[in-house]
């Protein structure tokens, strides 16, 4: 009763995520409320859960703790849960919100200093076709490097400058959507969910790179060559421009340049950081906005010209966070968190593995259903339902060609990497690129469903259909 109190628990606030539009409530206050519920029910079963699926765990615990053994039983258990898991749990999504504080910093910076004009007011063509592959090539490439939702913004704030009719600019956002969403698949800083296994260690990034930039190429590729037919003429610019902020004004060419280039450079180093020192990725992304932090102090000093009512420092960058995301990401976590204590996502893997056991229809199926609920739960839940395996785990495997798939780098973790992230683009709701751009551009669910999702999900099949041919060519040995 108690588990199914716990799954009832979490579907329903994942149905309220699902619908947070229609509910009008911030999908963060349902995810925080599901993740605390969620251990509230589980600590009150300890007594049950504790031995039946953290045994070892729990001796281990009791062996550090002499002191605990004078307790009765159930006391025991509950130290164990708020001292030991609650604790381990915590430790690890804080390296995860750690990154996406520090990253998002960094890249709102480049935002607010004018660093992204440099590249979006080089666009000037007037062909439809040019500027739609210049655009998609673009967005594709921006996303591996920021991440989707912010490139997703930069390019809708291009587009409005570029495109008057805004029937034309639906079909170049819904483009910019497979395209960021494609981009950010292939990278370990790109997307939120991909962040999320490279920074538990389930990729790591060159093999990531390596393997997924082809599918993900070929996942925006096909749509973009579709979404060509539908394009005729020259495009007729809007009336007006956007208006420069005060402070770039007042900023000189070569500092906008600089903070481009730093910043770059700085998302660039994390990854390099990771595999030089071996340490969490969030260090390298905090010593990175460090790094940039000083640098715009320096600006500031050395420009006179700019009053300091208009100067954005770091300590005013943080407060334009999106900290409802990062909470968001807090609730979801927690709550796969208590599931995979719980015995919940062991349970569903072993259903998985005796019913399905094929990790391409197992991921295609997270893909199509990433597009419907958020992707960020759903690769969670995947993560707590599988562990990374090693060579014990796969010599004492029945089936070790399965098991090994599950190796760090193996192909059931770049497969999800790739679906999670490209699976979003079918439908508008899937991703927050797509939520994002169907804000700004009041693009229909409807009409993004009926124009755009069969482009979405051939881009996506065809995807997975190379990284299957890649696999198979790489494992014969032909190069």
């Amino acid at each position: 009763m108690i588990t199914a109190a716990m799954i009832a628990v979490f579907v329903l606030g994942y149905v309220g995520i699902a619908i947070e539009h229609n509910l009008k409530v911030n999908k963060a206050g349902i995810a925080l409320i599901t993740g605390i519920i969620l251990w509230v029910i589980y600590i009150f079963g300890a007594d049950y859960y504790v031995p039946a699926f953290n045994l070892t765990e729990f001796q281990h615990f009791l062996d550090l703790s002499p002191q605990l053994k004078n307790l009765s039983g159930h006391e025991q258990h509950i130290r164990f849960v708020v001292d030991g898991q609650v604790l381990e749990h915590i430790g690890d999504i804080a390296e995860t919100l750690l990154f996406l504080m520090g990253a998002m910093t960094i890249v709102e910076l480049i935002d607010v200093h004018g660093g992204f004009a440099f590249i979006t007011n080089r666009i000037s063509t007037r062909d439809k076709h040019k500027l739609l592959w210049t655009i998609s090539l673009l967005t594709f490439f921006m996303s591996a490097l920021l991440d989707n939702m912010t490139t997703a913004i930069v390019m809708i704030m291009m587009l409005r400058k570029l495109i008057a009719n805004y029937k034309e600019r639906w079909l170049f956002g819904s483009v910019i959507i497979i395209a960021a969403n494609t981009g950010g698949a292939w990278s370990p800083i790109g997307d939120v969910t991909t962040i999320m296994l490279w920074v538990k260690g389930n990729i790591s990034t060159i093999p990531t790179i390596i393997h997924l930039i082809l599918p993900s190429f070929i996942a925006m590729l096909v749509p973009v060559f579709i979404a060509n037919r539908f394009l005729h003429g020259i495009l007729t610019s809007p009336d007006y421009q956007d208006e420069i902020p005060k402070l770039q004004q007042l900023m000189s060419k070569k500092e906008r340049l600089s903070i481009l280039l730093l910043g770059i450079a700085c998302l660039v180093f994390i990854p390099i950081f990771k595999a030089v020192t071996h340490l969490p990725p969030f260090m390298g992304a905090m010593l990175s906005l460090g790094i940039l932090w000083i640098y715009t102090e320096i600006m500031y000093q050395r420009n006179t010209n700019i009053e300091e009512c208009l100067k954005e420092r770091v300590s005013q960058v943080l407060r334009r966070i999106d900290m409802s995301t990062i909470l968001f990401f807090l609730g979801i976590l927690l709550s796969v968190a208590a599931l995979q204590s719980a015995g919940v996502l062991a349970g569903f893997a072993g259903f998985l593995d005796d019913k399905v056991h094929n990790i391409y229809a197992i991921n295609t199926l997270i893909g199509v259903l990433s597009s419907i609920v958020d992707n960020v739960p759903l690769v969670a839940a995947a993560m707590g339902m599988y562990p990374v395996a090693d060579a014990t785990m796969i010599a004492a495997s029945a089936d070790a060609a399965y098991v090994a798939t599950f190796l760090q780098d193996g192909t059931f973790w770049q497969l999800l990497t790739y679906c999670a992230g490209v699976g979003g683009s079918i439908l508008i709701i899937g991703s927050a690129a797509g939520v994002v751009v169907m804000g700004l551009e009041k693009i229909p669910f409807g009409w993004y469903l009926k124009n755009i999702s069969r482009m979405a999900l051939s881009g996506y099949l065809a995807g997975v259909l190379v990284y299957w041919l890649q696999s198979l060519i790489l494992s014969s040995g032909v190069v």
